[in-house]
């Protein structure tokens, strides 16, 4: 994977694949690897941008403490690094709280929104308690890497994938890796959901009980969200339930271009009538006219 040095920092990332860009945001312990099913699945009609945060994986550790809005503006400087003037931005758990700043601070960068099993706060004890437990373990060489082998196993689907997901984790430096859950812990977006006028996808697991609650505040303060369950799924969707995830993601960008056309139709139909002789003679002439 080639590195881009951005924003004061080096990061390491992927890009592959043509057509309307989505970058791919993992969450601590979990590096871009996290996103191989998205890459390989998506690739055939999306540009697919992944990267490994600050302080993850094979990007250099920051010496500025991470934050979310920092994190925003390494993406911002990475499609400036790319040449990509727009794009849609996908992050699962903690990465859709990073979706939800970056369209915050920079609304007139991105195309949309896909937050899958994410959250704008974390409210209920189960999940902060294990926020702080993460914290607290990420900082500690004793528990480091029993707590990376624990999030690795956790999301996933074979053996392979395992060994993939721990072997990226390894070089994740400990300071990094607890400002990162810190942010996680106390990060709250929640009363400014309604400024983002995006569209956006939300994507949870039916039996990811404890965030069918974020799934639903997310759902009812955006005020342009589409949301679904996956059945079956728990929290580990990228990975665990990649093909209805990434069927999902497809089905809703191309239907979001879909109706881009279709406003498109309706106003030229809108100016045949306001200007019927210049439509006229195009249609004569078998073309459009140019606008």
């Amino acid at each position: 994977m080639p590195f881009a040095y951005v924003n004061g920092t080096t990061l390491n990332y992927d890009i592959t694949g043509k057509g309307t860009p989505i970058v791919f945001l993992h969450p601590p312990l979990l590096t871009s690897q996290n996103f191989n099913y998205q890459r390989e699945q998506l690739s055939d009609e999306f540009q697919i941008i992944t990267f490994d945060f600050r302080g993850h994986g094979a990007s250099k550790p920051s010496e500025r403490p991470i934050s979310y809005s920092l994190i925003v503006e390494d993406i911002r400087q990475l499609l400036d690094f790319l040449g990509i003037e727009k794009a849609f931005l996908c992050g699962y758990s903690t990465g859709g709280s990073i979706v939800l700043e970056a369209l915050l601070m920079y609304p007139k960068r991105f195309l949309g929104g896909i937050v899958v099993s994410g959250m704008s706060e974390l409210r209920d004890s189960y999940n902060k308690t294990r926020t702080w437990m993460g914290s607290l373990m990420a900082s500690s060489s004793l528990f480091n890497m029993l707590l990376k082998r624990s999030v690795a196993f956790g999301n996933s689907d074979n053996g392979e994938t395992y060994h993939r997901l721990l072997e990226s984790s390894i070089p994740d430096h400990e300071d990094n890796l607890r400002q990162y859950y810190d942010c996680a812990l106390n990060y709250n977006c929640t009363n400014r959901l309604s400024s983002i006028q995006h569209p956006m996808l939300l994507i949870y697991g039916q039996k990811d009980r404890s965030f069918v609650q974020y799934a639903n505040l997310l759902h009812q303060n955006l005020p342009h969200s589409s949301l679904y369950f996956v059945k079956d799924a728990k929290h580990q969707i990228p990975t665990k339930n990649p093909g209805k995830m990434n069927d999902l993601i497809r089905l809703w960008i191309l239907s979001l271009q879909d109706q881009q056309t279709e406003r498109i139709m309706l106003d030229l139909e809108i100016a045949r009538k306001l200007n019927p002789a210049m439509y006229d003679q195009d249609e004569q002439d078998n073309r459009l006219p140019l606008s």
